[in-house]
């Protein structure tokens, strides 16, 4: 009886949609399940042990469960977190709260050069690679993003088959690889991208300059695992080592940027065309934005990556010690475009550690217009954080091109919960900006988000920090400014 019991319970398991671990592990899966019923505080070691950029607490990684479920994400007996500790932030609600009324607003990506505008949602899927994530992770995502009406960027990896099958809204990452629009010899191909830019499901491209994890570094695909299908989506041999450069041999200079950033809107057909980096040296974006100036070009987006960022390929050191946190680099772009006259024309994105509608809230303020999440939604498609990435024995089927193992991820019950999750954390952002007595997040500003310095005393983001005026570094550089803004080129980086 007890093994007839264990058949019908693992052929339940490798029958059941909703638990990818359970269709790939049927009845010794239920162990992992047993073990934090019992003891909550393994699934601490779960996110805690992950060396995958800085990890989310468990009140964070179970509140992107339970809004992907569908299922009730209120708290019962308060916080978890440490209110008195330095660093917590927190925002201030008002008496004149309300109910928020617009609880999918979008931001309009279209600068003055731009003839096809899109109109970008506030919480959007983070640039992650097919080859990286499994067929089904990518397929899953970008059903989820078609139901919700949000976009998804391709990763670097180009356009799989994965993410046209349900026509979900895609930003095109282009890197310094130029997968999916590159020559024989690695270099940019005009004509392809044309004709793949072209495409209505192409909603924009962004040109990634560096990444977060691992900023100053290209990527390494092992030969083992370019595929016939990952090989056709990057255009590059079968079962060979696939190499993208640190660094574009496109553009080698701030006006070789600007001027690429208008060549592929002109061979997109007026599309929003814009760029993702992790910051690094302040003068050097500066001269970004004086090449701007120079050529009266400016890109339609930037998205701001933080050194928080993660991967399942990157070395300790770089995701660690290297490149600039969201928070300060989200505002130096912020300042930068400010300060140079030019933040009327270009939205900003930010892209790392997006999981509530309080991050939402708080990048914002710090000065984005929209935002991007990569972990969350992979959250939302299952992930574990079993860090088995780099190895093609992701136990959830999420990170992985096994097909045995990404079979456990049904991509109808995971599309539903990415959708699940997008609209609730944009929901619960909305509200919160109503309960601060506001009618819209363009009312937000840096003296509404409060950060405890220590035991006894607080200051608000406005008090902490600098915030330049508009037009600021072209008339009168601030002392703190100078320096970098006098060292600006736009002949070299």
């Amino acid at each position: 009886m007890v093994l007839l019991g264990l058949a019908l319970l693992g052929t339940w398991d490798l029958t059941q949609v909703r638990h990818s671990i359970l269709r790939n592990y049927p009845v010794l899966g239920h162990a992992r399940f047993l073990m934090e019923r019992i003891r909550p505080e393994i699934q601490q070691y779960f996110i805690e042990s992950s060396t995958d950029g800085m990890p989310f607490d468990r009140e964070t990684r179970d509140l992107v469960y339970e809004r992907a479920k569908g299922t009730k994400d209120d708290e019962p007996f308060g916080t978890e977190r440490d209110v008195h500790a330095p660093g917590y932030e927190f925002m201030a609600h008002s008496l004149r709260a309300r109910q928020a009324t617009d609880r999918a607003p979008t931001v309009r990506l279209g600068g003055p050069h731009c003839t096809q505008p899109y109109d970008i949602a506030l919480l959007n899927i983070s640039a992650m690679s097919f080859g990286a994530l499994s067929p089904n992770a990518v397929e899953a995502l970008n059903a989820g993003a078609a139901r919700g009406g949000f976009a998804h960027d391709t990763g670097e990896g180009g356009i799989s088959p994965y993410h046209r099958k349900h026509r979900g809204d895609l930003i095109w990452e282009i890197g310094s690889g130029y997968f999916g629009c590159r020559t024989e010899d690695g270099h940019f191909d005009a004509d392809l991208f044309a004709a793949k830019a072209v495409d209505p499901q192409v909603k924009a491209i962004s040109i990634k300059l560096s990444q977060g994890a691992k900023p100053g570094l290209g990527g390494v695909l092992p030969g083992p695992k370019v595929s016939a299908e990952i090989a056709e989506t990057r255009g590059v041999p079968v079962g060979r080592t696939v190499i993208s450069p640190p660094a574009h041999s496109a553009f080698e200079t701030p006006i070789e940027l600007v001027d690429f950033i208008a060549t592929l809107r002109s061979l997109s057909g007026g599309k929003p065309v814009g760029f993702k980096l992790c910051i690094g040296s302040r003068s050097e974006f500066l001269g970004i934005c004086k090449a701007m100036i120079e050529r009266d070009i400016t890109p339609d987006f930037i998205i701001v990556d933080g050194s928080e960022g993660g991967t399942g390929a990157a070395p300790v050191e770089f995701e660690d010690h290297m490149g600039m946190p969201l928070t300060e680099g989200l505002m130096l772009v912020h300042n930068a475009l400010v300060g140079t006259g030019l933040r009327e024309r270009i939205r900003i994105g930010a892209s790392g550690k997006v999981a509530s509608g309080s991050d939402i809230v708080k990048r914002v303020i710090q000065g984005a217009d929209f935002t991007l999440a990569a972990r969350a939604m992979m959250f939302a498609v299952g992930c574990i954080q079993a860090q088995a990435c780099h190895t093609n024995r992701c136990p959830a089927g999420v990170a992985t091109q096994d097909p045995a193992r990404s079979r456990a991820l049904v991509v109808p019950d995971k599309a539903t919960r990415v959708h699940n999750f997008q609209r609730s954390t944009v929901s619960s952002a909305a509200q919160m900006v109503a309960s601060m007595g506001l009618d819209s997040f363009a009312e937000l500003d840096p003296s509404m988000l409060n950060r405890r310095v220590n035991s006894h005393t607080t200051r608000t983001y406005a008090e902490l920090y600098e915030w330049l005026q508009d037009g600021e570094l072209l008339d009168d550089p601030p002392s703190s400014w100078a320096g970098d803004w006098i060292d600006a080129r736009t002949d070299r980086f």
